[in-house]
């Protein structure tokens, strides 16, 4: 159900209540970095976006294109309605650490097997996270990983009153 507080999109943006239930999956060629500790860990023209109602696209990188020897496995899981069990990383940047940095689905349930791998990094727990050289602000909230581009307009799940969505 859209909030009443939703905001019209104009020419060139995208409302996340005009996203499915269940989330897409698109390929995103668009231009992706993720800055952590001064150092570009993650940087593709290779994405997975996905799309859900009321959350901001989740931008997953293909393990090729993230530099892996940042990464230490996590002991920790979550459990998607939509994907399957979601593993952890945490990051060790020049002696720089964040816990649950980022997540991924090592056997994600059928219709997102693409997703296979590929990371999902939290905005908030970065330096910089960028699309096309663009700067996004983080999706409210502390379990949420959408980034929030000037094209994407909500309200978003996370934010302030969002609860009775």
């Amino acid at each position: 159900m859209k909030p009443k507080e939703a905001k019209k999109p104009k020419a060139g943006q995208e409302s996340v209540w005009d996203y499915p239930r269940p989330p897409r999956i698109e390929d995103f060629s668009g231009h992706i970095k993720i800055i952590f500790n001064g150092e570009v860990i993650a940087e593709t023209n290779r994405a997975k976006r996905v799309l859900e109602t009321s959350h901001p696209p989740v931008y997953y990188i293909p393990p090729e294109d993230v530099k892996e020897e940042f990464l230490e496995p996590a002991n920790n899981h979550s459990f998607c309605e939509w994907k399957g069990e979601a593993s952890y990383y945490h990051l060790n940047v020049k002696g720089k650490q964040v816990r649950y940095a980022c997540w991924y689905y090592p056997e994600p349930v059928k219709g997102f097997a693409e997703l296979k791998y590929h990371m999902a990094f939290y905005a908030q727990k970065m330096d910089a996270c960028f699309v096309n050289d663009e700067k996004v602000t983080p999706q409210p909230g502390k379990f949420y990983g959408g980034w929030i581009t000037k094209n994407i307009v909500g309200p978003f799940k996370g934010e302030e009153g969002s609860e009775g969505w």
